[in-house]
């Protein structure tokens, strides 16, 4: 593996984003009605191969629910608006309404320290689960003790963990840390964990018994990670490292397989594709879905990072909207850019390329340039 020295003291492995890299055709197409780009984890199917961010300006209960009869799986944050207030949609109003940036920040702080409710936590993931999509929810590793409980009692079918980075040993001497693998193995529901993007953190992961792992941090549109922690794993080459992690952990299993999905840098159809050809399953879709008119951020975008009390590492963004949920899914698009009918050009690239499958499409050829 190619290292380039940084300086004399330092050397740094190179690696690339989705932006360095593009799929190459084949000698073969087919028709796009053909293809499918159906996936599948523990027991349940969806048609679309995607996670919508648990992100209050994504996710809201009602959004979780359209989302779900769409084809994807709606993932709500249990430790946003919806579990600190019994009606979030004023201030969900009031934080689209703010002029100015720092202004924004300092709101979102005020208003996420509001504490969690357990029982909200149970009244949310009842009313998605009533509508018979299949329920997902997700807590920070920092949370996950305190709130899984009710997580569970309230019938959640895929459980969550998601943090900046996850790890299977976090060491702390202020609090006795989150055993995920004997979480995980107590739990009676699938359950993903992420962040990472290194081969051997996802293989520590992977271990603890998790149905799926999120690859990637820092590269998601409302984040400054990369900025404030100076933490960022280019996506292209962090999705191919975990894909591999998953390779070799299937040998040392006797054949787990565990889903691999791209969480971060996926804000274009293209992105989409150039994931799915590196190694994921699915991808976790934030940004893109802000952009809808019925999202509940109303084109604004913001995540946990830039609410913390203390070190904000993300900021409300404004995207605008390009169109509804429906359209930026499965369209029709009315826009050039990537931004709308994203499952559909992900089938298309598959046409083009003559795969029918999204694992055979995992095998595709990539080229790299130089930029």
């Amino acid at each position: 593996m190619t290292e380039i020295e940084i300086g004399r003291g330092k050397r740094g492995r190179r690696a690339y984003s989705f932006d360095d890299i593009a799929v190459v055709p084949s000698r073969r197409t087919r028709d796009p009605k053909e293809v499918s780009i159906a996936w599948q984890i523990d027991a349940y199917r969806f048609e679309l191969p995607f996670l919508a961010a648990p992100m209050d300006s994504v996710v809201s209960p009602a959004q979780a629910i359209a989302i779900g009869q769409l084809g994807g799986l709606g993932v709500l944050n249990l430790e946003g608006l919806w579990t600190r207030y019994e009606d979030p949609q004023p201030l969900l109003d009031e934080i689209a309404a703010i002029k100015d940036e720092a202004t924004a920040t300092r709101r979102l702080q005020e208003i996420y320290a509001a504490p969690i409710q357990a029982e909200l936590i149970g009244k949310r993931i009842r009313e998605v689960r009533e509508s018979g999509v299949v329920t997902a929810a997700a807590l920070s590793p920092q949370r996950t003790a305190e709130f899984s409980k009710a997580v569970v009692d309230a019938g959640v079918d895929v459980f969550v963990i998601r943090g900046t980075t996850v790890s299977a040993e976090h060491v702390s001497g202020a609090a006795e840390p989150l055993n995920l693998k004997q979480f995980i193995y107590e739990l009676d529901v699938p359950v993903i964990v992420g962040g990472c993007a290194t081969y051997t953190a996802a293989l520590h992961l992977m271990r603890t018994g998790a149905a799926g792992v999120l690859v990637g941090f820092g590269g998601g549109a409302a984040h400054t990670t990369r900025n404030v922690l100076g933490i960022q794993v280019p996506m292209a080459t962090a999705v191919a490292d975990v894909a591999a992690a998953r390779r070799d952990y299937m040998d040392e299993s006797g054949g787990r397989y565990v889903h691999v999905i791209a969480d971060g840098g996926v804000g274009y159809s293209g992105d989409i594709a150039k994931a799915v050809a590196c190694g994921a399953d699915a991808v976790m879709i934030g940004a893109a879905l802000a952009r809808a008119t019925d999202a509940p951020g109303k084109g604004f975008h913001w995540g946990m990072e830039a609410v913390h009390e203390e070190l904000p590492r993300g900021k409300r963004v404004d995207l605008g909207t390009v169109g509804s949920t429906e359209e930026i899914l499965t369209g029709p698009s009315h826009t050039p850019d990537g931004t709308m009918n994203l499952f559909g050009a992900l089938r298309r690239a598959m046409a083009t390329t003559g795969y029918s499958e999204l694992k055979e499409f995992q095998r595709v050829e990539v080229t790299v340039s130089h930029r």
